[in-house]
């Protein structure tokens, strides 16, 4: 996916429609994003959910036909944008899915 390197945006800090830079946002694994979100391993843990005696069949995985899947090939790419006169940064409400997009002549994977 093709995106030009500069773009006229509305601008909520200015409140008008300004010039801003276009920039593809860094890749974070969710684990380091949020390694406490809900049921996840190192949530589990420490809340203690796993010892004890109860119903542990809720961690295991399940069947073999649904979670042995092949994986999506395409990676969820956030776009920044930087008004040029505020310097403020805001990004689409929404990632797009693409194999890569290319910023003027820079590409993003």
């Amino acid at each position: 996916m093709k995106l030009p390197k500069e773009t006229n945006r509305y601008c909520p800090t200015c409140k008008k429609h300004t010039a801003h830079l276009v920039r593809a946002a860094k890749q974070r694994s969710r684990s380091s994003a949020h390694p406490m979100s809900r049921w996840g391993a190192q949530r589990i843990k420490l809340r203690s959910y796993k010892s004890g005696s109860g119903n542990l069949g809720r961690f295991s995985k399940p069947a073999v036909k649904s979670w042995k899947r092949k994986t999506k090939v395409t990676k969820r790419i956030t776009i920044e944008y930087t008004c040029k006169i505020c310097k403020k940064t805001h990004q689409l409400s929404k990632a797009i899915r693409a194999g890569r997009i290319e910023i003027g002549e820079k590409v993003a994977k």
